[in-house]
């Protein structure tokens, strides 16, 4: 590895090693995933919650424009 002059000197005692941090992580977060499948992605969600969160919505506009209606009218 070629010496890098605006690099922090001294300070670590045992130096700092960005690639040893990212396999540390790595290792932290493949911890809690399933094993098995060969693929790293989970299934997709299901649609239910996102229609729930969209007829929520659409009903908070309709309730509003009821309101503003009763207001003005």
């Amino acid at each position: 590895m070629a010496h890098n002059p605006h690099a922090p000197q001294g300070g670590h005692p045992q130096g700092h090693d960005p690639a040893g941090s990212t396999q540390m992580f790595r290792a932290f977060v493949d911890e809690g995933a399933p094993q098995g499948g060969g693929g790293r992605r989970s299934a997709p969600a299901p649609a239910g919650p996102r229609v729930g969160l969209i007829a929520g919505v659409i009903a908070g506009i309709v309730v509003l424009g009821a309101v503003a209606w009763l207001a003005f009218a």
